[in-house]
């Protein structure tokens, strides 16, 4: 039995995660041991340290699947700037050099944004049906992709490389399927990190494709659409932030359908610290609508970003509020009901 089992089985029904399906990390320990080991030693020890997100959520014993991260830079330009990730010969359009740099999602509302909760109660009664709301299957499916988990640092801790990962999980009810997992090209806050780091480090080695990992069974339970329910699983009583994140795992781990989504939104409305944002951009190109909540305790802001017809989650960031804007940022790409694996 490995730590892992030994602390599930310790803990018993009093493990916090013992209903999470554990993703193994798109980078493994060896990896990261040949990665800072080819470094020049000259320059002092490397430090390798998690994501905030990371940090926050230790206590579990384990992250949720899927749950992955980011960078975010100061670099203010929008996707319709040169260099910018929509421009076909920056640094992260099709052509550019590995490893991206990544720019801030702009808002519509940057300075002083209102309070999120009259434009999520208008949310709530316009979304529509998606895809998978008059589906069914044996699995819950969903693609996801996300930058920064772990994040490398030099000795001076003045450059950053967060590394990528993709993740395609079919799981049943009773928690059992398959999982594959693909480590993506690094991002970088800035291009100092980006030409400190492809100077120390090997070329990164992007896997093609992915062996698909086994799930073992758990108990999972659907998210509830009764608002009293809802607004204790979203541990609502803990504040906005964390509510935030409660929303993120639920729709990395659950088709979600559309009467509950629209409970989720009426919760948060209730929420006091949720500041609308407006419409956005999501890093797949994906138009939507968000809200933050800044947590100055942990100096970090919490976004999530919904899509305005049919209230899904698009995607998750938390934004450490420090001069090297670190984060953690997930994208969920696709959400399905199927019968197939693969």
């Amino acid at each position: 039995m490995d730590g892992a089992e030994r602390i599930r089985t310790l803990l018993g029904p009093a493990d916090p995660a013992r209903t999470i399906a554990v993703a193994p990390p798109p980078v493994s320990a060896r990896d990261l041991i040949e990665r800072a080991a080819a470094t020049d030693h000259a320059t002092g020890r490397r430090r390798v340290h998690p994501t905030r997100r990371l940090v926050l959520t230790a206590g579990t014993v384990a992250v949720a699947a899927g749950a992955v991260a980011v960078l975010r830079p100061f670099d203010e330009r929008t996707p319709d700037d040169p260099g910018g990730p929509g421009d076909p010969g920056g640094p992260g359009g099709p052509g550019g050099p590995v490893g991206t740099l990544l720019v801030p999602v702009a808002y519509q509302f940057d300075a002083d944004p209102p309070a999120a909760g009259p434009q999520l109660r208008t949310l709530a009664t316009k979304i529509k049906d998606t895809g998978y709301d008059h589906r069914t299957g044996r699995y819950m499916y969903h693609h996801t992709k996300g930058w920064g988990d772990p994040v490398m640092s030099s000795a001076d801790d003045r450059y950053h490389v967060a590394f990528a990962g993709e993740s395609k999980v079919w799981q049943a009810a009773d928690g059992t399927g398959s999982q594959s997992n693909t480590q993506m090209e690094p991002q970088y806050p800035d291009q100092e990190s980006r030409d400190y780091w492809q100077r120390k480090l090997a070329g990164p080695e992007v896997a093609d494709s992915a062996a698909m990992i086994p799930l073992p069974p758990m108990e999972l339970t659907p998210p509830p659409a009764d608002p009293s329910r809802l607004r204790e699983l979203l541990k609502v009583e803990y504040g906005a932030g964390a509510a935030s994140k409660e929303v993120n795992t639920l729709y990395a781990r659950y088709v979600v359908p559309r009467a509950t989504r629209a409970q989720i939104l009426w919760v948060l409305a209730d929420v006091p610290g949720f500041r609308w944002r407006g419409r956005v951009t999501d890093r797949a190109g994906r138009a939507g609508v968000a809200v933050t909540v800044d947590e100055r305790e942990h100096d970090q802001q919490s976004l999530l970003i919904f899509d305005p017809k049919t209230g899904e989650l698009l995607a998750h960031e938390l934004l450490t509020l420090t001069p090297v804007r670190i984060s953690a940022y997930q994208l969920i790409l696709d959400t399905a009901w199927t019968d197939r694996i693969g």
